[in-house]
């Protein structure tokens, strides 16, 4: 079975995407929805857990509650605003493997059209800043879209299913006893990640470093609500997400000095290892002297 756990706040398609997981997933399942602030969806199924908190605790303290009370051996993360492959659930487990951290290819979604999604641009890799250029999140490294590597593998048999360096975080699949093993609770320290940043980066440098794989399966998808336009979860706004991260710089500067500086503990690999298996990777210099911070 697989715990698809649902990590929300005030959201406006929560409602949308659960309907889309119970007509699309073909396999045995469970939805945990855990509220941060807004209201219970009115939708009653025996598969589905609703948690609604009196003060809020942070999507990570969010995934963490999912993660406390997943039945399945299977766990799989998602945005509260997201649309789904049919079978995606099936086509995914197909090729699982447990040391692997699985993403469905990602397309994009627009709240006004749930039923069309975007064949382009697909976002299928994704690789980590360097952090030697100053951006909004400061000398941070932080999640970047690899269109070029998307180009060149674009579905070729081989690379159907293949490694990518970190992903976009809105949807994985992982073998539960591994990621607990391996990754376990998302820190939610304030003075460490805080409540909301680095969430993927924290969890993939945990995977790639400590001896798992990250994979993108090709073989299905997924559509998570396109930021840039006018709607995100609700609010009129340009990118919501992407104003709440930047409160979060702190953050930020704290993962990126942590990793680079191999600090976390039971690590297999150091953190070079990762960018050495993938370069070369946009933006990072091919002098590996310069990967300090």
């Amino acid at each position: 079975m697989i715990s698809i756990i649902i990590p929300s706040f005030n959201e406006t398609y929560l409602e949308r995407t659960i309907k889309d997981i119970l007509q699309k997933a073909k396999g045995d399942f469970e939805i945990i929805i855990h509220i941060d602030s807004g209201e219970m969806p009115d939708i009653k199924d025996e598969r589905i857990l609703y948690c609604v908190e009196d003060k809020p605790i942070g999507m990570r303290g969010g995934i963490n509650y999912g993660l406390d009370h997943a039945n399945g051996d299977y766990i799989m993360k998602t945005d509260a605003h997201c649309a789904f492959d049919e079978g995606f659930d099936v086509k995914m487990m197909k090729d699982m493997q447990d040391d692997w951290l699985m993403i469905p290819r990602r397309y994009s979604l627009h709240a006004d059209n749930w039923d069309k999604v975007d064949t382009l641009p697909i976002k299928d890799y994704h690789h980590l800043s360097w952090p030697g250029v100053r951006s909004a999140y400061g000398r941070s490294m932080y999640v970047v879209d690899w269109p070029k590597r998307t180009a060149e593998r674009f579905n070729k048999p081989e690379y159907m299913i293949d490694d990518t360096m970190v992903f976009q975080g809105s949807c994985w699949l992982a073998n539960k006893k591994y990621f607990m093993e391996h990754v376990g609770y998302l820190d939610d320290n304030p003075d460490t990640y805080s409540s909301f940043s680095g969430e993927q980066v924290e969890t993939g440098l945990k995977y790639w470093l400590g001896g798992g794989k990250i994979k993108v399966n090709k073989n299905t998808w997924y559509a998570h609500l396109f930021k840039n336009k006018k709607y995100y979860g609700g609010i009129e706004t340009k990118n919501r997400d992407y104003k709440r991260d930047l409160k979060n710089k702190a953050g930020y500067a704290w993962y990126t000095k942590h990793w680079m500086r191999n600090e976390e503990p039971n690590m297999k690999h150091k953190f070079e290892w990762l960018v050495e298996k993938f370069m070369p990777v946009p933006g990072w210099p091919l002098d590996k002297k310069l990967w300090t911070i």
